[in-house]
């Protein structure tokens, strides 16, 4: 048998422990999938006293993290995090001795893909990040192998665990967005500092990787808008019930002739569609190619289990000699795209406002609505709470999103206005 895949494993969390505990559990069938073994060889992270429920001992521990680039090792694991500091600091390292690379780090290629890209296939060695986006899901893999034949005119998806959990809490309890944001964070679904997460950072960086693979395009994190669900109210979720949706927060990438359109907003997602159904922390991509069709990656977007399959499928890739460009195409054949203008695109659009409760509130909205060229499809406005404001939700027909942004803008700075309006996107 070829000799073993040797590993090394930067960060020792949750995922470091479950790539581990992979390895053993399921040697023999990887061994045989691989073709060779795949065997841990030298491991790095803060705390070496660390009970970590896996036996260490039998690894080289490096106390510093960017010297595993150095170690007697063909592939060096990052399981570190963040965009910057010691994460990429090891990529470039590793990379350049012409070694291979696996991250689960979704940050750092969405900031610095293009350049660890380059850096990669000028040493001739394979940059891996399957469990970059959506857990065990095997999106990335999906896009630039099994979708390869294809333009893709769309990819969409929920790409965030943490916020669907919310929103699926919010739908079937009631309850308000702060609440249960607190029951996430007891139960370990929501960081102590969630921000990433619920404002849509997190699916941003996800979405400029998957928009890259789909459209063969440089990653551009820089050019997706983005907001999160922080202002969504559970009088939101059941109006959207009421009018046969549900509320999920969605990245869109799409192609617009030569230019490029992501966006990460929180979207009305009609009760036929795949994605009304994707609830608690599952994370659902959708991609639409041009041969084959509509085609839905569903599953797991994180945790320790999930996402230590998906490094260890790259393990096994690379233990088979199957390298090949790490965004679907070489990194100098990647064009560069310029971003879509959103206002151009046509949509329908969920507006609510908070409002006081007296005469002339609606006609002033409506007013707004007409002068800007919004055509209202429905307007509802529900009984008046304690403090004397009440809600008003409204559904425009199809047209320009320009549209939209200027009837709001002629209603900032309105006295009418007791809170800042909320716009939610129909998916379409």
């Amino acid at each position: 048998m070829a000799q073993a895949l040797r590993v090394a494993l930067a960060g020792l969390g949750t995922v470091g422990g479950g790539v581990i505990r992979v390895l053993d559990e399921n040697r023999e069938l990887i061994t045989r999938r691989a073709g060779r073994p795949i065997k841990v060889v030298a491991v790095s992270a803060r705390d070496r006293a660390k009970d970590r429920g896996v036996d260490l001992s039998r690894f080289a521990w490096i106390d510093d993290t960017a010297a595993l680039a150095e170690a007697e090792a063909d592939v060096v694991v990052e399981l570190i995090g963040g965009s910057d500091g010691p994460a990429l600091a090891l990529a470039r390292r590793t990379l350049a001795a012409g070694k291979g690379f696996v991250t689960a780090n979704k940050a750092m290629l969405a900031h610095h893909g293009l350049e660890l890209a380059r850096i990669a296939e000028g040493a001739g060695v394979p940059l891996k990040f399957e469990a970059a986006v959506a857990g065990g899901i095997p999106v990335i893999k999906g896009l630039r192998e099994g979708a390869a034949a294809n333009a893709v005119a769309r990819v969409y998806g929920i790409l965030n665990g943490t916020c669907n959990f919310i929103v699926s809490k919010m739908e079937v309890e009631g309850r308000d967005f702060a609440e249960v944001l607190a029951e996430a964070q007891a139960l370990g679904f929501a960081e102590a500092d969630p921000s990433f997460d619920i404002d849509g950072v997190d699916a941003a960086h996800k979405l400029s990787i998957l928009a890259s693979l789909a459209f063969g395009t440089a990653p551009a994190f820089g050019d997706v808008a983005i907001s999160g669900i922080r202002h969504l109210l559970a009088a939101d979720i059941a109006e959207a019930a009421a009018l046969g949706y549900r509320v999920r927060l969605v990245g869109v990438a799409e192609a617009d002739g030569d230019r490029l359109f992501q966006r990460v907003h929180a979207h009305l997602v009609p009760n036929d569609h795949p994605l009304a159904h994707v609830t608690g922390a599952t994370n659902a991509v959708v991609a639409e190619g041009n041969f084959v069709g509509r085609l839905l990656f569903q599953g797991a977007g994180a945790g320790e289990g999930p996402t230590a399959s998906a490094v260890v499928a790259d393990l096994i890739d690379i233990a088979r000699g199957e390298a090949g460009p790490p965004f679907a195409m070489p990194a100098d054949a990647l064009a560069t795209a310029a971003a879509a203008d959103s206002g151009e695109r046509r949509g329908r659009a969920y507006l609510r406002f908070t409002v006081a409760d007296r005469v002339g509130v609606l006609a002033e909205i409506a007013a707004a609505m007409r002068d800007a060229g919004v055509s209202i499809e429905s307007l509802i406005q529900r009984g008046a709470p304690a403090d004397g404001s009440v809600l008003v939700a409204i559904v425009t027909h199809d047209g320009p999103e320009r549209c939209v942004a200027a009837a709001l803008e002629r209603l900032r700075g309105s006295q009418s206005l007791t809170g800042e309006p909320l716009w939610m996107h129909i998916l379409g």
